[in-house]
């Protein structure tokens, strides 16, 4: 892998990390069109979410320290995502992050799943506005969600954004519980996978590593500023068919 594509698939990541599209499986097929599968490849797909994540934390800092009843919530809708990965970590890097027609099927029934949601759901009045109000149990209940994003092409982000809002938040407080809730799940996925991993690294891997790392982090700043702006006057309708036309595209890319 070089320089220049280390930083094309950090871009990818950054962009995508946070927007209910899947940066997990844009990543698999990026990398299957520039000819990376093999194992580092993989665990370069997970770190780099890091670089992403860090961007929420540079952003966020403040919220993450001071108000301790959003930190709080932020670990309880952790715990179900953490014991489920932890659990289903060979099953997810040996099986799922191997299957591209799994990916394609994500974003399809994915993009199916948030248009329908946004005509018939969508945010309810009088929802609850603030992660700090979140009941405890909902919380718990936004991890079982993002959990399901193990599956690649599913996307955390819309997981958790479609887990709140059916749960009663507001439309911001969804999507920034979602950007809070990444920092545990995509921290301990990498330092996980790096533990496993990391000391096969060669040293140009790990400096390859470096260079998607720090894209993934720049892009991912301006990312979570758009999705912030976009959601005050947009539903995730685009995303939804955004998704459908990706799978469509991508499958005639790659097997036509």
């Amino acid at each position: 892998m070089t320089y220049l594509e280390a930083a094309l698939l950090g871009l990818i990541e950054g962009l995508t990390e946070f927007l209910p599209i899947s940066s997990t499986g844009h990543l698999m097929i990026a990398g299957r069109l520039l000819g990376h599968e093999d194992e580092f490849a993989k665990s370069f797909e997970i770190a780099i979410q890091l670089g992403a994540i860090l961007a929420v934390v540079a952003l966020y800092w403040r919220t993450l320290l001071v108000e301790r009843a959003v930190l709080l919530r932020v670990i309880v809708g952790f715990v179900p995502t953490g014991l489920l990965g932890f659990l289903l970590y060979p099953v997810v890097k040996n099986v799922f992050l191997k299957s591209i027609p799994l990916v394609l099927w994500s974003f399809a029934v994915g993009g199916v799943v948030l248009i329908a949601f946004e005509t018939w759901h969508g945010e309810r009045k009088g929802a609850t506005a603030g992660i700090q109000n979140i009941p405890w149990w909902k919380a718990a209940l936004v991890g079982v969600f993002q959990a399901l994003a193990m599956i690649p092409g599913v996307s955390r982000s819309a997981a958790t954004v479609v887990g709140g809002l059916t749960l009663g938040s507001d439309r911001r407080t969804a999507v920034e519980f979602s950007f809070l809730l990444a920092v545990p799940t995509m921290l301990s996925a990498t330092v996980y996978d790096l533990y496993k991993s990391g000391g096969a690294f060669s040293g140009e891997q790990w400096q390859t590593l470096a260079v998607g790392f720090a894209a993934s982090f720049v892009v991912a700043l301006g990312a979570v500023a758009f999705l912030l702006r976009f959601i005050q006057t947009h539903t995730f309708i685009p995303f939804g068919v955004y998704r459908i036309a990706a799978a469509v595209g991508f499958a005639y890319w790659l097997y036509a």
